[in-house]
């Protein structure tokens, strides 16, 4: 009747959201990953709402009978398309909501505490900080704990924390003051890794203040590009009319991209060290979701040589497709298996070397670039075999 005994579930924070008693506590667990605790067990009731509203517990999805509608979007403000990790409709559907009279619930990387968190932002402005994607596992529960249910939210994130959340919303019987979105999910990697990371790019910016996790300075289909700024002093100018920072000073800055072999991207894209949940009981990849809207990259053939930027956009109730016609973005409506081509359909698997990148993670000091890259070296000449058996194979089918 509690969540006691879950280790190794999603760590979606909602089961904390719920309790009434406030005993559920979500902290990081020896792999890196977010998990609840029960602080009293004297204090337990055993009301089991905190079972209820956990999405890891149960084998349906919260949303039944989805309707799905697939575009392509894009906004149609030059300048929100072009700081956005794609199209930029995640933003435009927070800034019309919020004209709406919703608050949203999205997420932004706290600097000081070096981790994505939820929170609420009432203002277009407080809305900015959400731009873009955030390839860590956020921290849900003081953001979900500041919602009121008795008002109107958008709330994103993750597809688990998306299911989790609906189930508490039904709970409670208010599920009609809420917007759900959430995206399509690779996975989320261990909090060692970033940790580890800027452990290595800090001795080049100084501490961080400032990341950027996508963006699309070489085009947008080789924008799986890190940006961190480090120890900056000076004011930033307006966020609503230029989406972006000047600053006066700064010790450095450090760029780098996948393509060119960056070590937290390779670890990530390369299932080093993905929360063993999505590798084994994650069920919301491709068309399965409880969100009313899903958005994403659309990836493909369709826009191949787009390089602004084209968000997927799926709505799988009325009330999501409704909102998504009323933005201010251009969408062109598209088969549902055209908006999410190149989107996963599998989970997230297990590099042959996760376990050594596992125990990299746990060192108390820092690992350089040239371990990790040895480690990359290793594992792809671990895969030759393979590749060259389904490259056979392919030849033979032909």
């Amino acid at each position: 009747m509690n969540i006691k005994d879950i280790h190794n579930c999603y760590g979606c924070g909602l089961c904390a959201t719920a309790c009434n008693r406030k005993i559920i506590e979500i902290r990081l667990n020896p792999d890196g990953f977010y998990e609840p605790h029960i602080t009293d067990d004297a204090s337990c009731t055993n009301c089991g709402v905190c079972t209820d509203v956990c999405a890891y517990l149960h084998d349906d999805l919260s949303l039944t009978s989805p309707q799905i509608s697939g575009y392509a979007a894009w906004s149609k403000e030059p300048a929100v398309r072009r700081k956005c990790s794609s199209g930029g409709i995640g933003f435009e559907l927070g800034r019309y909501l919020i004209g709406e009279g919703y608050k949203v619930c999205g997420v932004k990387y706290n600097v000081d505490n070096q981790r994505a968190e939820h929170y609420i932002a009432t203002t277009v402005e407080e809305l900015i900080p959400s731009i873009g994607s955030k390839y860590i596992q956020s921290y849900t529960v003081d953001g979900f704990k500041a919602i009121n249910k008795k008002e109107k939210y958008l709330v994103t994130g993750t597809p688990c924390q998306i299911d989790s959340f609906r189930r508490y919303v039904q709970k409670f019987r208010v599920e009609d003051n809420f917007v759900l979105m959430d995206f399509f999910c690779h996975g989320v990697p261990s909090m060692w890794v970033w940790k580890k990371y800027l452990q290595m790019v800090e001795k080049t910016t100084g501490k961080a203040t400032y990341v950027s996790w996508r963006n699309k300075f070489t085009g947008w289909h080789d924008s799986w590009a890190m940006s961190i700024d480090g120890e900056r002093t000076g004011e930033k100018v307006n966020w609503h009319n230029s989406y972006n920072l000047l600053i006066k000073e700064k010790k450095g800055t450090y760029n780098s991209r996948l393509s060119q072999g960056d070590v937290f991207y390779k670890l990530f894209l390369g299932d080093y060290c993905c929360n063993p949940a999505c590798q084994k009981e994650c069920k919301y990849k491709y068309r399965a979701s409880s969100a009313d809207i899903r958005i994403g990259d659309l990836w493909g053939k369709t826009y191949k040589d787009n390089e602004d930027g084209v968000s997927a956009a799926v709505a799988f109730t009325p009330k999501g497709n409704e909102i998504l016609k009323s933005l201010n973005c251009t969408l062109v409506e598209h088969p549902f298996d055209t908006v999410a081509e190149g989107q996963m359909k599998k989970n997230c698997g297990k590099a042959y070397l996760t376990t050594v990148a596992m125990k990299l993670l746990h060192f108390s000091h820092e690992v350089n670039a040239n371990v990790w890259r040895s480690l990359f070296i290793v594992e792809k000449l671990l895969r030759l075999p393979k590749r060259i058996f389904n490259k056979i194979k392919r030849t033979i089918s032909k």
